[in-house]
């Protein structure tokens, strides 16, 4: 522990997570999912005060000690809210530039109710191995996909669970992602010995999840007509120059990030180019917008492609439904996103740098005794960390380094802890709203965690069947006697 001048009890380091559990259970019945504006944080603000005070009091940790903790902790999200804040600028100008529309527009002339669901997912899918980022998938093709599944009349938690669930498939499968990169190097392993292995239990939650969206998709009536269809698609095309030089951009953001150029440029170049777009295709749109505007007719295009990178954006229509299509909130609608992420890594970086987190994880480990209760410990280790920190890649790095000796000790290859990692820490983070995944998503699909959470069978499946393989003894890869007696003597001459 190091920091502390006293050993928290299992009871002292569980205190603040009973405490922010309980008060978020009673927040969400009192604010429901309208949390995300300010109440959620508090919730995060006062369980944090809770830790520190537990923290000073009873352990001795020194201020400066939770203040550096709670400092390193809101430094290792940055990248994380840099991303969330340059996706929205993105979505605003990709909205007025057309190409989120001109997306939703051919959406519908090919997708019909009962393939949309699972034809969703699989793009999303596909779009997530190709990029490498569940949260480019969703920010880009995944807001086109729920404007189209509106559209045909299904609600936006079943959309919003259909996307995220191909969206965080691709993620976990793809050689591109940081994630998949992440926890191969955690475990001992390498990335394509970690794919292949992940094949095992991957390929089965996915196929559950798609057989599920399959018979909702033949046996759901949703509310949306052949009718109403038409004529969103009729109201986009007289709202919208459209036509496919609108899909450069979008190609060239998916280049970018297949060559491996950073996240935070390419979502820049993005965003930029959008703002160009807009002036170019969409300039009747551009005159509407800033109709009783001061000055020329340049600065006033300027005014409106700023407002569309930083703040709301309304395309009015005569349509009710289009006009929920076509509002954005750009850089500063993601603002209670990055709040809530801010309070969030406060409290994960308390209860680490007290040694709570770590009393509980040694719990846990004391009560392992097979490889199936291993693997599952795993998995809880990794939603727990979900949980408590806030943020997927904390919940790959801790359990991680707890987990890698003892697998080795087992006689469990490290491709094993990899998967198991990647079932549970990765794909259950966007379930959890004070998570900066579950926020992120939430806020860029404009569709609360707790609302498409039900929907999301994929992360919701992966864990299970990662302990279902696991005591089972199903798709467990072991090192051989020699590999273990060369272990061995590698541990004797350390």
């Amino acid at each position: 522990m190091g920091t502390t001048s006293k050993r928290p009890s299992i009871w002292e380091a569980l205190f603040p997570i009973i405490f922010l559990i309980v008060l978020l259970v009673i927040n969400i019945n009192v604010f429901g999912t309208d949390g995300l504006f300010g109440s959620n944080q508090l919730v995060l603000v006062i369980s944090s005060g809770v830790a520190g005070l537990l923290a000073v009091f009873r352990l001795g940790v020194k201020w400066d000690v939770i203040q550096d903790g709670m400092i390193k902790s809101i430094s290792s999200a940055m990248s994380s809210i840099l991303i969330l804040l340059l996706i929205g600028s993105l979505a605003g100008t990709w909205m007025l530039s057309g190409i989120v529309p001109a997306m939703i527009y051919y959406g519908l002339q090919v997708l019909n109710p009962t393939i949309f669901l699972l034809a969703g997912c699989v793009v999303c899918g596909v779009v997530s191995i190709a990029t490498g980022s569940s949260w480019t998938t969703v920010a880009t093709v995944g807001v086109a996909l729920l404007g189209i599944g509106k559209a045909l009349g299904f609600g936006e938690g079943i959309i919003g669970g259909a996307i995220i669930s191909g969206a965080y498939f691709g993620d976990k499968m793809s050689p591109l992602s940081d994630t998949t990169n992440l926890a191969p190097a955690m475990a001992g392993t390498d990335l394509f010995t970690h794919i292949r292995h992940m094949v095992r239990t991957t390929v089965p939650s996915i196929s559950i999840t798609l057989l599920i969206f399959g018979v909702i998709g033949v046996m759901g009536q949703p509310e949306g007509t052949v009718g109403q269809v038409q004529a969103i698609s009729d109201v986009i095309s007289e709202t919208f120059v459209v036509n496919g030089w609108l899909f450069i951009v979008p190609a060239l953001v998916l280049f970018l990030i297949i060559k491996k150029v950073p996240a935070i440029p390419t979502l820049l170049a993005g965003a930029l180019l959008g703002g160009v777009f807009a002036v170019i295709f969409q300039g009747e749109i551009i005159r509407e917008l800033s109709r009783g505007m001061d000055g020329g007719a340049l600065l006033r295009t300027f005014s409106i492609v700023m407002q569309a990178l930083f703040g709301d954006t309304a395309i009015v229509t005569s349509n009710e439904i289009v006009n929920e299509l076509l509002v954005t909130g750009g850089m500063a609608g993601m603002l209670f996103t990055v709040w809530l992420i801010l309070c969030a890594m406060v409290f994960g970086g308390i209860m680490e740098v007290s040694g709570m987190l770590k009393v509980i994880a040694e719990a846990v480990i004391s009560k392992v005794n097979s490889v199936g209760s291993l693997i599952a410990a795993t998995a809880g280790t990794g939603v727990f960390f979900n949980l408590t920190t806030s943020d997927q890649y904390l919940a790959i790095l801790v359990p991680g380094r707890m987990y890698a000796d003892i697998y080795k000790k087992k006689g469990l290859k490290g491709e094993n802890l990899s998967r198991t990692l990647e079932d549970s820490a990765t794909v259950t983070s966007v379930l959890i709203p004070w998570n900066t995944c579950g926020a992120t998503q939430a806020s860029v699909l404009g569709v609360a965690t707790l609302t498409y959470a039900p929907y999301c069978f994929f992360n919701i499946i992966s864990p299970f069947m990662t302990i279902l393989f696991g005591y089972m003894n199903w798709g467990i890869n072991y090192y051989s006697k020699e590999e273990m007696e060369q272990i061995k003597e590698e541990e004797i001459l350390a």
